[in-house]
């Protein structure tokens, strides 16, 4: 067994092997995983609102929901791409528009800076959400026996990695 192959003697399971052939192969089975995991991460939140009373929402809508509602305060446009990591800033906007429509966030100004609020049917909104994803999601990980903090030492890995793939992506910039 080398260290590019499982204890079976497979390579890792990537979607290109192209992109495995280089110096680190692993990092080709990540950004699978990546892949296919934010794919069901978006499929989950979409349902979850669904269940939650709100139809046609997309995964960034949900994002911006729960950003706005984080900590009870409200947030800027600004504040909201730099959490979220969205560079598009008129996809955030057209997310706090559409939010503000189904009456769950209302908007405002601050200076020249477009402000958003959780309204109480957003809070209720997120509080379903919650329950639903408590029910559904959290208890069946729980049952999977996933140790707390081997989950925080994935979650600082991700954002040690999201933090070189923004640095590539500003170097690619330049080519």
């Amino acid at each position: 067994m080398t260290k590019d192959t499982d204890k079976e003697g497979v390579g890792p399971v990537v979607l290109a092997s192209h992109l495995a052939s280089g110096a680190l192969p692993q990092l080709s089975e990540m950004e699978y995983v990546l892949t296919v995991t934010t794919n069901a991460f978006h499929r989950w939140m979409v349902r979850c609102m669904n269940a939650s009373g709100h139809s046609g929402m997309t995964p960034l809508d949900v994002l911006v929901l729960h950003g706005v509602r984080h900590k009870g305060r409200e947030k800027t446009l600004s504040d909201l791409c730099v959490v979220l990591n969205v560079e598009d800033t008129h996809l955030v906007n057209y997310s706090l528009k559409k939010l503000e429509g189904m009456k769950l966030l209302s908007t405002g100004k601050r200076g020249k800076e477009k402000t958003a609020k959780v309204t109480e049917e957003g809070t209720r909104t997120c509080e379903r959400y919650h329950q639903i994803r408590e029910s559904l999601l959290v208890e069946s990980v729980q049952e999977m026996g996933f140790d707390a903090g081997e989950l925080a030492k994935a979650a600082r890995l991700l954002r040690a990695l999201s933090g070189q793939y923004d640095q590539a992506a500003r170097s690619a910039t330049n080519l």
